[in-house]
């Protein structure tokens, strides 16, 4: 009998308990997100110091934590928003064009390294001008530093899911037919899914890890003179606490950030770690799965089911556009399908290298006239090999750390990733750990330095850890949860046990994904150096290492404008970065990318 609406049963025409709960929740999230964004902006005068002062101070009362919370965790998304926007175009032009990726690859590598306080330094000012009667400069300066703490590892991540795509996945879009538009959605981005999830959800955690040094805009009105801005958040809050040695605000900060961090897990993250487990390639069910209560909830709500049919209806048009689609009868033809693209010729790749060419050296004077030009702060010789030697103490700290790191959590993440069932009970207790703010501990660990007389040079290091380390965990679990399940049966049926299955099936399975995560966490580290080199809890309670990140530091904490030494300490690290990735990081990356990728 043909399916009508006269005849479905009344109670499927009825709103259920699932239907009720979900557009209640549904609901409230555009009611709370709305609410929060018109509460972003104001009036003020960038340029008149006295306008400035009502937002020098923010409210410590624990009844604002709540709205806090919601300023921050939007913040957080707008930049999430705009990082897989860019992931998706960087990404996806770096592992499909040579010239691109040469650039690109590199440009990534430098742009991860560099700390939030040096691109607000060198930012603020373009979004000041472009809002200058508006809070939404300030408020856009905060989403550009949260992007910049997000988007370097997801753009990573994706372009190392593209280059590892299996060749009979290519040669099956090939068969199809699929345009490069259908390509991209139909194979590019639901093969990259498992791996850019776990590291969407390490982007958020490196936002928490530096949300203190982000929430906090200091606009220079001369050499000497400089006002501040806090706007409302939890990383103010708790720098102001801090400051206020006011330890009871600092704890209800973090109780405050974690239930953030274990409802967006479970509302957000969770069910789309279990969805996005239908990508995994294999030919086999996977034996166990991420289960997601909410999305169990959000299933069961037939209005929801309807809602996301149509979605998905829409977005099937939007993919098979017809415009985008090959015109088979003009396009296919089996000689210019099956042979090799032809060498460019040399003039247009000598144009390519000399347009590089031409950047660098434009970039050089840039960097060059800004730094020591500069006749308010004047720079010299001394004081660049003073940065020098700075970044490369810094540098040996972050061999130091990628090492141990690596050691510790490679075979901890591989045993975690080989067990769904595990990974879905780690993986908020991960987030935790990865988001908690360093910040926090300065008070303790300040005092257990000073009171064990303990060397900081060296014990930073843990500091730099507890926010780097989770890159490589998140990684390597990311590696393992995507080896097919064909591949474990091999080494199963192999009978490979012990450190020969380690060395011949396990490590080579995760290495991209490994190198991927250690390139990250090097990034990572250089940016948490930052704060974690120079640490303030106080007046007159400020304890420095010697190293790059402390010079940065104490040059955007000094009063007045010290823009040009903030620039000399990116660029220092800058050189250190394109040398250690250029020596080391990239050569390990391709020869893991050839020697141990699923590509025959």
């Amino acid at each position: 009998m043909k399916k009508s609406f006269y005849n479905i049963p009344a109670t499927r025409l009825l709103p259920s308990k699932w239907d009720i709960f979900s557009l209640f929740f549904v609901l409230s999230m555009i009611f709370i997100v709305a609410w929060v964004c018109s509460n972003l902006g104001g009036q003020v005068d960038y340029s008149n110091i006295n306008t400035l002062t009502q937002y020098e101070k923010l409210s410590m009362s624990l009844w604002q934590l709540p709205r806090y919370a919601a300023d921050t965790t939007v913040r957080m998304f707008i930049a999430l928003f705009f990082s897989f926007i860019f992931s998706f175009a960087v990404g996806a032009l770096a592992a499909k064009n040579e010239k691109a990726e040469s650039v690109i690859i590199p440009v990534i590598d430098i742009l991860q390294s560099i700390p939030i306080l040096g691109f607000l330094a060198i930012t603020i000012t373009g979004f000041l001008a472009i809002f200058p009667y508006s809070l939404w400069g300030a408020q856009f300066a905060v989403i550009f530093g949260l992007f910049t703490a997000q988007a370097w590892n997801m753009v990573l991540s994706f372009y190392q899911s593209l280059k590892t795509i299996p060749k009979e996945l290519r040669e099956a879009a090939d068969m199809y037919q699929l345009s490069a538009w259908q390509r991209f959605w139909k194979l590019e981005v639901p093969f990259s899914m498992p791996g850019l999830i776990w590291n969407t959800m390490m982007s958020m955690s490196a936002s928490w890890f530096m949300i203190v040094a982000s929430e906090t805009i200091v606009v220079n009105f001369s050499k000497t003179t400089s006002a501040t801005i806090n706007l409302p958040g939890i990383g103010t809050f708790i720098d102001q606490a801090n400051d206020a040695r006011n330890f009871t605000a600092v704890g209800a900060a973090i109780v405050v950030m974690l239930i953030v961090i274990v409802l967006y897990d479970q509302l957000i993250f969770r069910p789309i770690v279990a969805w996005s487990e239908k990508f995994v390639v294999t030919e086999m069910q996977q034996e166990t799965g991420a289960n997601s209560w909410f999305l169990n909830v959000l299933q069961r709500s037939a209005v929801l089911q309807s809602f996301g049919r149509f979605i998905s209806l829409q977005a099937n048009r939007i993919v098979n556009i017809s415009w985008l689609k090959k015109d088979l009868s003009k396009h296919y033809d089996q000689k210019t399908h099956t042979q090799t693209e032809e060498n460019e010729s040399r003039v247009k790749s000598l144009v390519w290298q000399l347009c590089v060419m031409l950047s660098i050296l434009v970039f050089i004077y840039l960097a060059w006239r800004f730094i020591y030009n500069n006749p308010n702060d004047p720079i010299g010789l001394n004081e660049t090999i003073k940065v020098f030697g700075y970044g490369l103490a810094t540098a040996i700290r972050v061999f130091v750390l990628i090492i141990v790191a690596s050691i510790v959590w490679v075979p901890i993440g591989i045993w975690i990733g080989l067990r769904p069932k595990v990974a879905e009970k780690v993986q908020p207790y991960a987030q935790i750990f990865a988001a908690f703010p360093v910040n926090v501990l300065y008070g303790l660990f300040g005092t257990l330095v000073i009171a064990f007389n303990l060397n900081f040079n060296i014990w930073c290091t843990l500091l730099m850890a507890l926010g780097t380390q989770w890159y490589i965990l998140f990684n390597v679990i990311a590696g393992a949860s995507a080896i097919p399940h064909e591949l474990k049966m091999a080494a199963k049926n192999m009978q490979l046990k012990g450190f020969v299955k380690w060395v011949k099936f396990l490590f080579p399975a995760i290495m991209p994904f490994y190198v991927t995560g250690a390139i990250t966490a090097a990034g990572g580290a250089w940016n948490a150096s930052i704060v974690c080199e120079y640490i303030n809890w106080g007046s007159n309670s400020i304890i420095t290492a010697t190293g790059i990140g402390a010079y940065i530091s104490e040059q955007y904490n000094a009063p007045g404008n010290h823009t040009g030494n903030i620039a000399l300490g990116v660029v220092v690290m800058c050189v250190f970065v394109v040398l250690t990735n250029k020596l080391f990081w990239r050569r390990l990356y391709h020869y893991a990318e050839k020697r141990f990728g699923m590509n025959m």
